[in-house]
């Protein structure tokens, strides 16, 4: 059984833990994780360097789409990109709001609207739109990385 005053000590701890400043610039790593994903959207609605698209994801970062399994790692999200980017007409384009981040800076997400073009049932380009979430984290190195990329179909309207 746990004892009412462990609870009071846990509660306390914690309450301090979430008043203590951050030892991070929360404007600045907003704006430089708001920066990096507006220039991943730029690389990869233009479609030409593979490399660079894919250099935004971590190498463990998983990728989940939708009707798809999983994609794990960065050799499968090359493979991914890289046959996407095959498809005739393919253009993808994402505009997201702004981050949410952990008390320590480390880790964020986005919530973005996602366009995507590409041949319908027809054969004729049609552009869908979509939603997503990217987690991500800022590596050792002071980049910020996605490390997990969700996406899903927008509402019917």
């Amino acid at each position: 059984m746990i004892r009412p005053q462990l609870i009071a000590v846990l509660a306390a701890v914690l309450a301090i833990a979430a008043c203590a400043p951050a030892s991070f610039d929360t404007a600045a790593e907003e704006a430089k994780l708001s920066q990096r994903d507006a220039d991943w959207s730029t690389v990869s609605l233009e479609g030409k360097d593979i490399e660079k698209i894919v250099s935004y994801w971590s190498d463990d970062a998983r990728l989940l789409q939708p009707g798809l399994p999983p994609i794990d790692g960065k050799v499968a999200i090359r493979t991914f990109v890289t046959e996407s980017l095959k498809i005739p007409g393919f253009k993808i384009h994402w505009m997201s709001e702004k981050p949410v981040l952990s008390p320590d800076g480390k880790m964020g997400y986005l919530l973005s609207a996602v366009e995507t073009t590409a041949p319908g049932a027809n054969g004729a380009l049609e552009t869908t739109h979509g939603r997503s979430v990217t987690v991500w984290r800022r590596d050792g190195d002071g980049v910020w990385r996605c490390a997990v990329d969700i996406s899903n179909d927008a509402p019917a309207t």
